[in-house]
């Protein structure tokens, strides 16, 4: 088993972390890496912080904080449950975000809305709360509420724009506070496709877990915090086979029941954005408003 092959074919820094050689800690004292573990909600989480450049040597991932949330206990049709994720989702996010400021929150889904395991992103803005024509044209009635944007990138091949420039683009216009980034993911296991979401303050490449890395999308390309969110919906066909030490295949699989699941998946997404962003909101609150 190689730590090249490995890390490239997972987005998600606990498995990353998993997928060095044996016998090496990547979280003992003076590694640069620390990790933590907690229940939230009925939902384990996994924080890993990695805090120094030789951290980030040993890990592969950018310096900056990393949080999976395993949403595996509380998969099911129960609307309590799905509730308890979005609430564990909502707080670990919050805790991401910079100080508030004058400029909006810039939600953006990327991926492409018409192949389904990359459409979690669109998924999402479906059920997010977008404040910020509101807290502009009637400030009186809304102007509790935090101003919050959201742009659904598409993909290069349907717009011929790269990603990153879209968002720039808005960015330049609207000032953002932060960029919040929805994207699909890639897994090696396939426990966690569609049962886990993570989330980190280091931007994401678009199109990375797939071998189609575009620019990234980070605080040094639009020169504003920039927070990941991301879930897992493809896993490389070789990693599935259990075959590690083979190229990247080019066959990517997914759950039969994608379909639901991205619905599912970015409906959770959006309500727990929302709640993060919109503090004096309740869940119930959410719903009503959401529908």
């Amino acid at each position: 088993m190689t730590t090249t092959m490995n890390l490239s074919r997972t987005d998600l820094a606990v498995e990353t972390a998993e997928a060095l050689p044996t016998g090496r800690d990547i979280f003992a004292p003076g590694t640069g890496v620390t990790k933590s573990e907690c229940l939230l909600c009925g939902c384990p989480v996994t924080r890993i912080h990695v805090c120094t450049p030789a951290g980030a040597r040993a890990i592969g991932k950018p310096e900056g904080r990393y949080i999976t949330i395993d949403l595996r206990p509380t998969l099911s049709r129960q609307e309590a449950l799905t509730g308890r994720a979005a609430l564990c989702l909502c707080r670990e996010l919050r805790a991401l975000l910079p100080p508030p400021s004058d400029g909006p929150a810039l939600v953006v889904g990327l991926g492409n809305d018409a192949m389904t395991p990359d459409a979690v992103g669109a998924a999402a803005l479906d059920h997010l709360l977008v404040t910020r024509h509101m807290v502009r044209s009637m400030p009186r009635q809304f102007g509790a509420l935090t101003p919050v944007a959201a742009l659904a990138t598409g993909v290069l091949a349907r717009t011929g724009v790269e990603t990153l420039e879209l968002i720039r683009g808005a960015a330049d216009r609207l000032h953002p506070s932060v960029v919040i980034a929805i994207d699909a993911l890639a897994a090696r296991s396939r426990h966690r496709l569609c049962a886990t979401v993570q989330l980190g303050d280091t931007g994401l490449i678009p199109g990375s877990g797939v071998g189609n890395h575009r620019k990234a999308v980070n605080a040094r390309t639009l020169g504003v915090p920039v927070i990941a969110l991301g879930v897992p919906t493809v896993i490389d066909g070789a990693a599935l086979c259990g075959d590690e030490d083979a190229p990247p295949s080019g066959l990517f699989v997914t759950p039969q029941d994608i379909d639901r699941r991205v619905r599912e998946l970015g409906r959770l997404i959006g309500y727990g954005v929302t709640l993060a962003l919109q503090p004096g909101l309740t869940p119930e609150d959410a719903a009503a408003l959401l529908g």
